[in-house]
């Protein structure tokens, strides 16, 4: 905890006489979290979904002062999750000035403070770590090394002429070097079982060992993994002793309403920039679209599920929906870019590689894929305007009117084709439309179209032009 509101302490001598309190960072992150919770502060902002679920079980491994393993699929918000611990650490912290392990005046590990604290005492400089400054992230791979986050003997301080025995020849890794901090080790089952080995003393003695050498280190930090649960449970590539080393296991998932989706795609998007003078909106019922397509995918036995469907998938699909729209409206010289279900095909082409389908489907991908968009349109479309009155739109179509559309087609070409259509307005209500413009009444118009023939009340089929369909009443089709 850092003293008051006035100059910081310089000296070791200063911190003593300053109201600076030590403890181990564990408890500095429980009397935290206790404090937040007290004042009714959000604890993780722009997490979203978790409240329920994920957060009491990791408020709960961080009051318990438990080591953490987060389990779930790819793209469930791990790593965001475990970076906002980094705001339950005090604002700083007190260190020995130019430690390489960021030792406390108050209680020296490594050698160097050591010595360096014996010899001069409470004129020992010191320096204030910001919290961001305790933090480590290591991303595991096949490659990773004892010597990357353990530590390893330096030859050039060999070489100075010291001996192999003295603790000051050693290079810290990442660990020491986070100490009186949070280390997060992201997809812990792909270190090789020699390294998680290395883990053992880390997470149960809190110290270490280099080459052979009875080096006591005893560290203070959290440390944080994350691994996929069908790597964790089933491919036991894990190691049993390291899984008994973690206090608690908290388990993510994917958005569990279409509403959460959503929020997170329009949170996590690229901020869509128009062009000069076009401006971008993305009506309410496409996001919901692209979110019932990606949760179609999750449910469907053609996919991976171990793998899963990342929420990237929806936040990309949102992206590339924009670029199309901005596109057209760059070619049309339309003031506002507005996505149509038209733009779609281009979406699911471009983040085709981002699924992983069954072996035994090869070569049925894109037809997997189509069958999920028709599904989630349809599920847009009966949730939004079941018991809507489309018969004055039927009967254009049953007087034989044939529409097209196409992804360079302009708002303005596609809604000439139906004149004064009856009820547009309506239609737009029902679609939680609040401000009309000729490019949202044409994505409305399109996810209608595209309903009915879902639906059996229209035909469609593709038009002469690349991206392009023609709708026709049935009786005509015939």
């Amino acid at each position: 905890m850092m003293p008051g509101n006035g100059p910081r302490p310089t000296t070791i001598g200063e911190l003593r006489s300053s109201s600076h309190t030590d403890r181990p960072v564990k408890d500095e992150l429980r009397a935290n979290l206790l404090a937040r919770l007290g004042r009714g502060e959000p604890l993780f902002p722009g997490i979203v979904g978790f409240d329920d679920s994920v957060v009491p079980s990791l408020e709960r491994g961080i009051l318990a002062g438990h080591d953490l393993i987060l389990l779930g699929e790819r793209g469930q918000a791990k790593t965001r999750l475990i970076r906002h611990l980094v705001g339950l650490l005090d604002e700083v912290t007190p260190v020995v000035l130019g430690c390489e392990v960021n030792d406390h005046p108050f209680r020296p590990i490594c050698a160097r403070c050591r010595e360096l604290i014996a010899s001069e005492g409470d004129v020992v400089p010191i320096d204030w770590l910001p919290r961001d400054g305790r933090y480590a992230e290591k991303l595991a791979t096949p490659d990773t090394s004892v010597a990357d986050l353990i530590g390893d003997i330096d030859p050039i301080r060999v070489a100075e002429g010291r001996y192999l025995s003295d603790e000051l020849t050693i290079h810290y890794g990442l660990i020491p070097r986070t100490h009186r901090g949070i280390v997060a080790i992201n997809e812990l089952p792909d270190l090789p079982e020699r390294i998680q080995v290395a883990l053992f003393n880390i997470l149960e003695e809190r110290d270490i060992q280099i080459r052979g050498y009875q080096v006591r280190l005893p560290l203070d930090l959290l440390l944080v993994a994350t691994a996929n649960p069908e790597d964790y449970t089933h491919r036991g590539r894990i190691v049993s002793p390291l899984k008994d080393r973690f206090g608690t296991q908290i388990r993510t998932h994917y958005p569990e309403t279409l509403g959460d989706e959503v929020m997170i795609m329009e949170q996590e998007a690229r901020a869509p920039a128009g062009r000069g003078e076009i401006r971008v909106r993305v009506p309410a019922f496409m996001k919901e679209t692209l979110a019932a397509l990606t949760s179609e995918l999750r449910r469907s036995p053609q996919i991976n599920q171990r793998s899963g469907v990342s929420v990237r998938y929806s936040i990309g699909n949102l992206e590339t929906i924009v670029a199309s729209a901005l596109r057209r409206a760059a070619h049309t010289r339309e003031p506002e870019a507005v996505p149509r279900l038209v733009d779609l095909p281009s979406a699911l082409s471009g983040s085709l590689g981002r699924l992983e389908f069954d072996a035994v489907e090869e070569g049925r991908e894109e037809e997997i894929l189509l069958r999920a968009t028709k599904s989630a349109i349809l599920e847009v479309f009966r949730r939004r305007l079941t018991g809507f009155d489309f018969a004055p739109v039927l009967s254009r179509f049953d007087d034989g009117l044939t529409a097209e559309t196409s992804d360079l087609m302009s708002a303005s070409e596609f809604l000439g084709q139906f004149g004064d259509l009856p009820g547009l307005g309506k239609l737009l209500g029902r679609l939680g439309v609040e401000e009309e413009s000729p490019g949202v009444a044409a994505s409305a118009l399109e996810l209608a179209l595209e309903g009915l023939h879902l639906s059996r009340r229209l035909n469609r089929e593709a038009a002469g032009r690349v991206g392009g369909y023609r709708y026709e009443g049935i009786a005509k089709a015939r």
